[in-house]
């Protein structure tokens, strides 16, 4: 999930939001603000309403970013590192680098985010309570019981035992503590959460068909969203059991064809493009040093007639917007910071930050495609080699 607006850092975790935090917060605001909180308490006039509706929707929102740092400051208690939160159309998501190394790690990072909802609740509760014993309007106590009711749901909801909802964790550390293996317990835990996601979206289309609208839209929508959201689960762990044990050093292309900066885009068509079937190409200086990235798409954006002046570090991704690695890293700790980078591609250096591999989509492709085999594997590998490295097998097909 990318962030569409950096908000700042709570407990070192970067929080972002992105842009459709815009819907749910105006879906929320107007839904209160025309619809349920002049329904149950009456004659106040809009603007108070609209305040009151904005007032709620903040809250929700805060209370959502404590659900969720929280998930993020125990993971980081059960030494697991967090890239990041961000709060979207459907709630948040806090980005984990790793996986727990127990289940009782596991159990703990999934239940501290619905207890942190029931206690939002519980302070919302008690905040209602108080105002109501204080011959507070009725609107503003029934803003903090809305915002009460609304937590604990959230909570309840998140404990369905079905991934990627917090209850799926919990199922899955309990499988994991059952069985003694953890691929089979998240696989079982993702496919719990497909068939939860099914059963909202044959509800939801109920309630359309039914005549009850928006409702059963909304529903239906989180329905596809667990659906999506848990067959990527599933595809993830399996494939994170196929590469377990694997590192950088493992997959890298050693001796990559590199160019310099300062080479025209015309210039490296004519050396390589033409003549090697790569998409990927490292930007050197002459200390060895990364200075970017080019890659088949960057070239190809260039018009034909500018090739000839345009130098490849005008059209480079730049250095610190690419992966970098240590050949020592676990490889299923880069991966998704691969997914998340501008073109996919990593580059793996040297702790002075010379460049000496590359990975690409193709590497990992072929990797999976061989795994069980690729611990008997030797000399060098990776698909955007050197002519004098490179394997049979071209790179021409992941699209870069």
């Amino acid at each position: 999930m990318r962030s569409s607006l950096t908000l700042g850092r709570i407990g070192g975790v970067r929080i972002g939001l992105n842009i459709s935090v815009v819907f749910i917060v105006l879906i929320l605001v107007f839904g209160l603000a025309f619809g349920r909180f002049p329904a149950v308490y009456p004659g106040y006039s809009r603007a108070v309403y609209l305040l009151a509706g904005v007032v709620a929707a903040v809250l929700f929102m805060a209370s959502l970013l404590a659900h969720e740092v929280a998930h993020a400051l125990m993971a980081r208690r059960q030494g697991v590192e967090v890239e990041q939160i961000t709060l979207w159309l459907l709630g948040g998501v806090a980005e984990l680098r790793g996986e727990p190394r127990s289940p009782g790690a596991d159990l703990k990072i999934a239940v501290i985010g619905p207890v942190t909802s029931f206690l939002a609740g519980a302070v919302f509760a008690g905040v209602a309570v108080l105002a109501a014993f204080a011959s507070a309007p009725g609107l503003l106590v029934g803003m903090f019981a809305y915002l009460a009711a609304v937590n604990v749901i959230l909570a309840v909801f998140n404990l369905i035992p079905a991934a990627p909802l917090d209850g799926g964790r919990v199922l899955r550390a309990a499988l994991w503590a059952r069985w003694g293996d953890r691929t089979r317990a998240a696989v079982s835990a993702a496919r719990a959460g497909r068939a939860f996601g099914f059963v909202l979206i044959a509800l939801g289309f109920v309630q359309v068909v039914s005549g009850q609208g928006l409702d059963g839209l909304w529903l239906a929508l989180i329905g596809l969203f667990l659906v999506n959201a848990a067959s990527a689960e599933e595809q993830q762990t399996q494939i994170s059991a196929a590469l377990a044990g694997v590192r950088v050093g493992d997959v890298m292309s050693v001796e990559p064809v590199v160019a310099h900066p300062d080479e025209t885009v015309q210039g490296l068509v004519d050396r390589v493009v033409m003549r090697e079937r790569l998409s990927t190409y490292p930007l050197v200086g002459p200390d060895g040093s990364f200075a970017g990235l080019v890659t088949l798409n960057r070239i190809r954006a260039v018009d034909p007639d500018h090739r000839e002046t345009t130098r490849l570090r005008d059209i480079a991704c730049p250095p610190q917007d690419v992966p970098q690695a240590a050949p020592e890293e676990a490889l299923t700790e880069l991966l998704p910071r691969m997914q998340g980078g501008a073109d996919g591609r990593a580059v793996v250096v040297d702790p002075s930050g010379r460049l000496i591999g590359l990975l690409t989509p193709s590497d990992i492709s072929r990797l999976i495609q061989t795994a069980g085999l690729h611990r008997t594997l030797s000399g060098p590998r990776g698909a955007d080699l050197a002519p004098h490295y490179r394997r049979r097998h071209h790179d021409g097909g992941d699209g870069g």
